[in-house]
């Protein structure tokens, strides 16, 4: 299939291109950049050796006519604007966040402007979703911190009370993006944690409520405070909620197992082993581990993930796969590459 991706200079686009390098049915046949059109691909991505002497190029409709398939890696407002000039034929997955929501109201609130409406919202390693992605034609891959909350919280459903659902969350530093910013200069950053976006105002949050309210039939209130972490990728999150009733360890970590039994890409780990970002880095893999707090009576979840890999590049090629009739796994590995 030939491939196109809008917006390639990116964290997440070079995470594409990289993965896409490797695929064994897809083809990347035009890979634009606006701010960095014209300079090569290994200025910019210097670890894509296998893109050496290709450039970027200034985003000209035609040259996306025969492409079968587009990711669009695009900054949050700017993928709505351009999808009338793309091959209506064609099967389009969007890492930006201008299709996720369904509510106007919670998309003026958390981002401004103008919401551009919604499309199927791609988190495939819920239960009945992969089969609902395999028949879409336009996919809104989901935010990373959205990812690992949302995977981490859903099993859980039938024992806890959404109303209520407390998560603080690390990521590294590339979830800012590639833009240049003095509080991400590694000398802010090296030896430092601190939050931002504090107060409950990060825009994943109504994603994350409407997506959990959507799986659980209940109502979903989401207290969410992100942490900036001194690395360069990954997320861990830990989720608490409390408990509706009284519920045995053994049989939360049976109802997470059953949950992701049809998803190659969730492990709930072993008891006594905790989730590592390091241990998911460069995958589309998702590590998960439970705990009850019975001084609170709350239920704590914790959740790894690379925010580069399953939360944006690594699970939109796993959409696409679903999206063009191959193996969700096709292209994509289980195993981190550690330390």
């Amino acid at each position: 299939m030939k491939i196109g991706l809008i917006g390639g200079s990116g964290y997440a686009g070079g995470e594409l291109l990289r993965l896409l390098q490797s695929h064994p049915r897809f083809e990347v046949s035009a890979i634009t950049a606006h701010s960095n059109a014209g300079e090569l691909i290994t200025s910019i991505h210097p670890q894509l050796q296998s893109y050496a002497g290709q450039k970027f190029s200034s985003f000209i409709a035609s040259d996306f006519q025969e492409c079968q398939l587009i990711f669009l890696a695009l900054p949050h407002g700017e993928s709505a604007s351009i999808i009338s000039q793309l091959p209506s034929a064609a099967k389009i997955v969007d890492l930006g966040a201008d299709f996720r929501l369904k509510s106007e109201d919670s998309w003026k609130k958390y981002y401004g402007g103008a919401h551009s409406g919604t499309w199927l919202y791609g988190i495939a390693d819920l239960p009945g979703k992969a089969e609902k992605i395999s028949r879409a034609t336009h996919v809104a891959n989901p935010g990373c911190y959205a990812t690992s909350v949302i995977l981490g919280a859903a099993p859980a459903s039938g024992f806890v009370d959404f109303s209520d659902i407390v998560v603080v969350a690390a990521s590294g530093t590339t979830g800012a993006g590639r833009t240049a910013k003095i509080n991400l200069i590694a000398s802010e950053v090296a030896g430092s944690l601190s939050s931002y976006k504090f107060g409950g105002v990060h825009q994943h949050t109504p994603e994350i409520e409407e997506c959990l309210a959507q799986e659980s039939g209940s109502e979903v209130k989401l207290s969410f405070t992100p942490i900036l972490a001194p690395m360069p990728r990954g997320i861990l999150s830990t989720i608490t909620v409390k408990l509706t009733h009284d519920v045995s360890l053994a049989e939360v970590r049976s109802a997470y197992i059953d949950y992701f039994a049809g998803s190659p890409f969730v492990t709930l780990l072993p008891e006594g082993q905790m989730p590592k970002t390091a241990s998911v880095l460069a995958s589309n893999n998702v590590q998960i581990q439970v705990a009850i707090d019975e001084h609170t009576s709350r239920l704590v979840v914790s959740v790894a993930i690379d925010n580069l890999g399953k939360g944006a590049a690594a699970q939109a090629i796993q959409n696409a796969n679903l999206m063009s009739g191959f193996e969700p796994h096709l292209g994509l590995s289980v195993n981190g590459i550690g330390a």
